[in-house]
């Protein structure tokens, strides 16, 4: 009967391993890309019991009258959990690329002046770390927020208007500042 009762404290306590019922695999949709049109997929595997790899791949084709939003890119991260994976609070670091081919965009106070009167065709590159929180709706669906931080390397073409094909100049930006917001929606398979 002690050794029953020391078993339990044991557990209680977590200095015994346990038999994790958690999760091993996920495919989520991040809201926010969705709500600019762009499609999404992330895939999400546990490598360990606190230890996940996500895989997030988007791409908008679409084109609306002069707009352009043009893009794919792909953002994996390695993420360890607090708690256990797909449960509560993590911290990730991610890589990033994207091929892009931007410009036109609407007269919004948060828009400059160059995105609406330019295009931009190129790529970026970079990483960088992040945070992020996950919560459980019901057995098989939960809903994820995280914001990550990081740096870019920029390297794109600008031309004068977003349907005009003279280039005006090659050049390259290095960015640092945010490089991951997300809203997702999971369903974990197994």
């Amino acid at each position: 009967m002690n050794r029953k009762i020391l078993v339990c404290i044991l557990l209680m306590i977590g200095l015994l391993p346990t038999v994790s019922k958690a999760q091993k695999l996920a495919v989520k949709t991040n809201l926010l890309y969705d709500a600019t049109t762009t499609m999404n997929l992330g895939l999400e595997v546990s490598l360990a019991r606190k230890w996940t790899l996500d895989i997030p791949v988007n791409y908008n084709p679409w084109k609306f009258d002069d707009t352009r939003l043009k893009h794919w890119g792909i953002q994996p991260e390695v993420r360890y959990w607090f708690c256990e994976s797909f449960n509560r609070t993590f911290i990730g670091v991610h890589a990033h690329y994207a091929d892009f081919n931007v410009g036109g965009w609407p007269d919004w106070p948060f828009v400059s002046q160059n995105m609406q009167d330019m295009r931009y065709q190129g790529h970026l590159y970079g990483g960088g770390v992040s945070i992020g929180h996950s919560w459980i709706l019901k057995k098989r669906w939960s809903i994820e927020a995280s914001l990550g931080v990081g740096y870019a390397r920029i390297v794109y073409d600008k031309y004068p208007c977003t349907t005009c094909g003279t280039r005006l100049k090659d050049a390259s930006k290095n960015y640092l500042g945010p490089t991951k917001a997300s809203l997702s929606l999971i369903y974990l398979i197994k």
